[in-house]
């Protein structure tokens, strides 16, 4: 997986932004629940990455309610 740029980000409405947010939640949660099934993950770094993520979409959300 690969992180997506803020700048990127910032381009989308918060709408499509919400939208994306659920998607990394509900990836995020699989991860979590294979992990703790199977004991490994095929890349560990995902978990990273995809928390990362998340808090890049929430900070650009927070941005432009307030603006």
């Amino acid at each position: 997986m690969k992180a997506t740029k803020p700048t990127e980000l910032r381009e989308l409405s918060v709408a499509d932004l919400e939208t994306r947010l659920e998607e990394n939640r509900k990836s995020l949660r699989d991860m979590r629940f294979k992990k703790a099934v199977s004991g490994q993950l095929e890349n560990p770094t995902a978990l990273r990455v995809t928390r990362k993520e998340i808090a890049r979409i929430e900070t650009i959300i927070t941005e432009k309610q307030g603006a």
